[in-house]
């Protein structure tokens, strides 16, 4: 008989699913807001409704000029997947809710390793009210972000971390 999967790796998992749906050349990660047991919703990394895509372009600006992992993102195409999250939900649903951010590199396949979320994605999560975050580490590991204690009490926090 097998075990049941743990509730934080199911949501995961789904933004394992949400993620393929990225169009980015870089790195692909997929989000889900999760409230009371129910998706909020979902979203992944891609170029604003109606605007070419990195994979249509067939180039990443960032990738081009060599940039670095969490710098320069106004030359990026792509809104990130918890903004697109965001987006796509009520405040009042958000109110209290889990996001769980999953990402996977384009060049290896592998899982982004120290996955966070960006300086202006985590102003968003203050904002929309997400009480936690919930980053796959591995396919079965995670770590867990307490939203104000980690990012608004440490307020520093938003300048100082990478992100993608």
């Amino acid at each position: 008989m097998s075990e049941r999967r743990d509730k934080h790796n199911y949501y995961l998992d789904i933004a394992m699913t949400v993620l393929e749906r990225g169009t980015c050349l870089r790195r692909k990660y997929g989000s889900i807001i999760v409230k009371n047991d129910e998706i909020i919703s979902t979203g992944y990394t891609g170029a604003p409704r109606g605007r070419k895509n990195c994979i249509d372009l067939g180039f990443c600006r960032r990738e081009q000029l060599n940039i670095p992992r969490g710098e320069r993102y106004e030359l990026c195409r792509s809104v990130h997947s918890e903004a697109n999250a965001i987006i796509s939900a009520p405040r009042r649903d958000m109110i209290g809710s889990t996001l769980y951010l999953a990402g996977r590199d384009c060049k290896t396949g592998e899982l982004v390793e120290n996955a966070t979320s960006c300086a202006f994605c985590k102003r968003m999560i203050i904002n929309a009210g997400i009480e936690k975050v919930i980053v796959r580490i591995t396919m079965d590991t995670y770590k867990v972000i307490d939203v104000r204690r980690d990012w608004i009490e440490n307020d520093d926090s938003l300048g100082d971390e990478l992100g993608y």
